[in-house]
């Protein structure tokens, strides 16, 4: 009894430190890029995604956010009911999560958020000619790979969190490729699945300097009858760079959470 009272204890911390800088990056003003200027390119020619970025939606001069309809929370905050090709078993899977509150979400047990899913805390690419690298902020501070040198998949990597990533250019836009994925990630808070069958594909643009547009197609035959996409868009944050995160799972002094 003690842990089920744990985990949803700390899953509403989790859900409190979301909230309070969702809250607080909603309202950043912050520097802005002015509109308009050239995207960087890398000297072989391509777009430079380098750079660290507000989450989608979170940058100044951003769309408000209503009624606490982020990214986070939903992944398919703007897409209608019936755009989202759910399968009656995960139609199920998602009415348990949230009869549960979401109380067993991996993020809120500080486990990794897994390929796609953002939070509200910013996160930084590192583009080199062989290799793009993406560091998060938020969650466990995590990281993931994308080869862009013309490997294939490994086919050793199997039931991961963030699954194996290889690139490709195609014209100004970068095409991630990622398979090799578990079944214990959520897509977002409300509990959109992803199961070990998904294979995820994420189109990078970036039309201006001050902002990098992602197209995320989500192709799990596990979960939903057909691909389905998502569009997000996330603002440059000049100056900016990403701090250290701590996240602490099952801490057995609550004491100072709970009182006495």
């Amino acid at each position: 009894m003690f842990r089920v009272f744990l985990r949803v204890l700390i899953a509403l911390a989790m859900l409190l430190a979301l909230a309070g800088a969702a809250a607080a990056q909603g309202r950043d003003d912050g520097p802005q890029v002015p509109k308009g200027l050239p995207a960087p390119h890398t000297a072989d020619g391509h777009i430079d995604f380098s750079g660290v970025y507000h989450a989608p939606g979170y940058g100044p001069g951003d769309p408000p956010i209503q009624n606490g309809n982020t990214i986070a929370r939903n992944i398919a905050r703007d897409l209608k009911p019936g755009d989202i090709p759910l399968l009656p078993s995960a139609v199920e899977l998602m009415r348990q999560r949230a009869a549960t509150n979401s109380k067993d979400d991996p993020e809120g047990l500080c486990l990794p958020m897994g390929t796609p899913r953002k939070d509200p805390y910013p996160w930084k690419i590192v583009q080199t000619p062989q290799l793009l690298l993406i560091l998060y902020e938020g969650n466990v501070h995590s990281y993931r790979q994308v080869f862009l040198d013309g490997r294939p998949h490994d086919p050793d990597v199997i039931e991961t969190w963030w699954g194996d990533s290889i690139g490709h250019w195609d014209g100004d836009a970068l095409v991630v490729d990622t398979v090799g994925f578990n079944d214990r990630a959520w897509l977002d808070l409300v509990g959109h699945p992803r199961t070990s069958k998904a294979h995820i594909t994420e189109r990078f643009t970036r039309p201006e300097l001050g902002r990098v547009n992602l197209e995320i197609t989500i192709d799990d035959p596990g979960a939903y009858s057909r691909p389905w996409k998502v569009f997000e868009s996330a603002q440059l944050a000049p100056g900016w760079e990403i701090s250290e995160y701590i996240c602490n799972e099952n801490n057995r002094d609550v004491n100072h959470l709970v009182g006495k």
